[in-house]
């Protein structure tokens, strides 16, 4: 699966921590972060991770259009709700996405928990189903 990692400034050093307690199960999968989110986890988890820009510089948009192309199949975004964003019309966008494309999103450690369970127990496979639909309509 591909799986969205993202954390406002305030909200990084938890996304950090959420990640290295759950390396065991992120690492079977497809990562992506916004820029020095990214980098943060890294460095901390050894993990590979493919770096979008910040999310000020539109790294929510890139995710975004990933969601857009059915390409995302999990979004992990820990929001820092008690201080306003610069960009907070891309994270509305980035949100509004997802519920239209039906992608799970955790905007904090409780949701991200469930939803790693819900992982670790196959809870998700429907994306994968999803997936090969898409590939046999095309033709692939």
């Amino acid at each position: 699966m591909n799986i969205a990692l993202i954390a406002h400034d305030n909200k990084k050093n938890d996304l950090v921590q959420f990640v290295t307690a759950y390396k065991s199960t992120l690492e079977d999968h497809t990562l992506f972060a916004t820029g020095t989110t990214g980098l943060r986890i890294q460095e901390a988890t050894k993990l590979n991770i493919h770096r979008f820009q910040s999310g000020p510089l539109g790294g929510d948009q890139q995710i975004g259009a990933m969601i857009a192309e059915n390409q995302m199949d999990m979004i992990i975004f820990f929001r820092d709700p008690l201080t306003a964003q610069p960009h907070e019309p891309d994270v509305t966008a980035l949100v509004r996405l997802c519920d239209v494309y039906a992608i799970p999103l955790a905007t904090n450690m409780g949701t991200a928990e469930i939803l790693i369970h819900g992982l670790e127990r196959g809870d998700l496979k429907w994306r994968t189903i999803i997936h090969e639909k898409q590939g046999k309509e095309n033709g692939e």
